[in-house]
């Protein structure tokens, strides 16, 4: 894979915005849903996921730059004390090192044992000076390395997807497409582990998938904790006169009363409402927004300067 810096397109002087700015316009750009007649388009979107969970992640970053781990994430082979001419040049080859005699992957006529007897002493040889020595081995085991596996992808899902649950279609970076189903009462920032879903490797377990949820915005509400917030709108009559008007739920409408002489901005609380929280629901809470009528009208002005010279009074009296 390629130098993550170059993947994203930033200097290796990037700081942490710059670089999360970059993959963001990038993702937005390549990602397979916005580029369906190309095929290019995974490989190049798996590509930018791998560059930025390297050089996005503050310790894997100082890690690579340190040349401890590949542009891919895994370790490299930092050589043998001393410059030994054995060492591989370039990426780190896995392989099961044994102790013991001059076999089949031996070093010349000795094993790995008698490397580091020369390299560390026998004590490190026989594991950190054990009494007894003998018979201690070392095992370099492929099947031992950890290999970062897993996938994250973004789902974003609506208000009432996100209450009552559904199925939704994900597409993977390597451009695999998967149907998940979204659990009754998910919220923002909730993470779905699908086990196996992820990227494989010979000798390896599956990795996992990881979804993470985000609810679009709601035409009507927002939300608030385990509360649904919602702005209604009441006409000048209504504020005045009071009377019941329909309030729209996740559920059926509801209707509410409004006093008289209500004022716009005051909040009605209504219980169970809103959003699912251990074994009951959040409220919804209508606060209350006078609209006037559309243009100008000569009646409703006449009335309100009639009213005004009859009853004036300053509801800013307490500015300032």
């Amino acid at each position: 894979m390629r130098d993550p810096y170059e993947v994203l397109g930033v200097p290796r002087s990037a700081n942490a915005a710059a670089i999360k700015s970059a993959f963001r316009k990038l993702a937005k750009k390549y990602h397979p849903d916005a580029n369906k007649n190309d095929p290019k388009a995974a490989a190049r979107f798996a590509e930018l996921n791998t560059a930025n969970e390297i050089i996005g992640d503050a310790e894997k970053r100082k890690q690579f730059d340190r040349g401890e781990i590949d542009a891919e994430g895994k370790p490299r082979f930092q050589g043998f004390p001393g410059g030994d001419p054995r060492a591989r040049a370039g990426g780190f080859e896995t392989h099961t090192f044994r102790t013991g005699g001059a076999g089949p992957g031996g070093f010349g006529g000795g094993g790995f044992e008698d490397i580091l007897n020369s390299m560390f002493g026998a004590a490190a040889a026989r594991g950190g000076g054990r009494p007894g020595g003998g018979g201690a081995r070392f095992e370099f085991d492929p099947g031992t390395m950890a290999m970062d596996l897993d996938l994250s992808v973004s789902m974003t899902v609506s208000l009432e997807e996100a209450v009552k649950g559904a199925e939704k279609r994900v597409r993977l970076p390597t451009g695999k497409e998967l149907n998940v189903k979204i659990p009754p009462g998910v919220v923002a920032g909730q993470q779905i582990r699908l086990k196996g879903q992820g990227e494989t490797a010979p000798g390896h377990p599956p990795g996992d998938l990881l979804i993470s949820v985000s609810i679009a915005p709601h035409p009507l509400f927002k939300i608030d904790g385990s509360d649904l917030r919602l702005d209604l709108p009441i006409t000048l009559y209504e504020a005045v006169l009071g009377g019941k008007v329909r309030v729209p739920t996740l559920g059926s409408a509801v209707e509410l009363s409004i006093p008289k002489n209500t004022s716009s901005g005051r909040t009605f609380r209504l219980k169970g409402k809103g959003l699912p929280k251990g074994g009951g629901n959040g409220d919804l809470l209508v606060t209350t927004r006078i609209m006037l009528p559309d243009g100008n009208n000569s009646e409703l002005e006449a009335l309100m300067q009639k009213w005004r010279d009859a009853h004036p009074y300053n509801p800013r009296s307490d500015f300032s």
